[in-house]
């Protein structure tokens, strides 16, 4: 294991537990590093397709580092009577922390992801907010397979250091764990969703519902026939199966 963080296994899959500040401490440490970084954040839904997806499952625990994102994965936490997460280590909040150390170490940044154009607007807003950020290219996450090695090809042509991507889990992991030694870059970072937050095609919920940790009510409201099933069905299952295989592993 690469990383020098506590962790706490939630379905078999090892989680830091850190504050912000430790979390990014880790990734200018990781990106010092010979070998090129996976990094990836879980949820209670990344934790549930894991459970049923081996090859994702093994991506998630030999990655450099996974986060914990999200209200489900802190009530895991709890019923299994462990320490609480110092912090809510999302994506959309923290991956602008991470593009911040960039800027501020000279790391060029490649946005990989979401629909035709939406990364590009995400780039212009990104270095809206931070001037010194070099952003190395972009390209939308859809392309046909045969257009991967143009691809790959573009990013360390690039030379990209700091690779996001945001292709919805499993797949943007799975593309990291078999591409991103090809791309040169440093860090390869699964993003989902946080690009379209970034430029403005999903809004976030307002500051005090994400202080609260309920954003997902309102993510809900916005995409109701999506995301019904993930909250109110497969959080309900998710926290049942941490509480049987915890049982299982307890009595075995």
């Amino acid at each position: 294991m690469k990383h020098r963080l506590p962790l706490l296994t939630i379905l078999d899959i090892p989680i830091v537990r850190a504050t912000e500040e430790e979390a990014l401490h880790e990734i200018k440490y990781l990106a010092d590093l010979a070998e090129p970084a996976l990094v990836a954040y879980v949820n209670a839904h990344t934790l549930e397709l894991s459970w049923h997806d081996s090859e994702f499952q093994k991506i998630l625990q030999e990655a450099a580092i996974v986060f914990n994102d999200g209200i489900g994965v802190s009530l895991a936490a709890i019923m299994l009577r462990k320490p609480r997460f110092p912090a809510n280590l999302n994506g959309t909040d923290l991956t602008p922390r991470i593009l911040e150390m960039a800027a501020e170490h000279g790391w060029r940044v490649f946005i990989l992801g979401a629909a035709p154009g939406v990364a590009e607007k995400a780039a212009k807003n990104f270095v809206e907010k931070n001037s010194t950020l070099t952003i190395s290219g972009t390209h939308s996450g859809y392309f046909k397979p045969e257009q991967v090695s143009s691809v790959v090809a573009q990013i360390r042509d690039a030379k990209t250091d700091v690779l996001i991507v945001g292709m919805g889990n499993p797949k943007q992991e799975k593309w990291l764990q078999n591409h991103l030694p090809q791309t040169g870059a440093k860090l390869g970072i699964g993003v989902g969703a946080f690009i379209d937050f970034s430029a403005g095609v999903f809004p976030r919920a307002p500051i005090w519902m994400q202080k609260l940790n309920i954003e997902w009510i309102y993510r809900m409201s916005q995409e109701p026939r999506r995301l019904f099933k993930r909250y109110f069905i497969g959080g309900p299952i998710f926290l049942t199966r941490v509480a049987l295989n915890s049982f299982k592993k307890t009595s075995a």
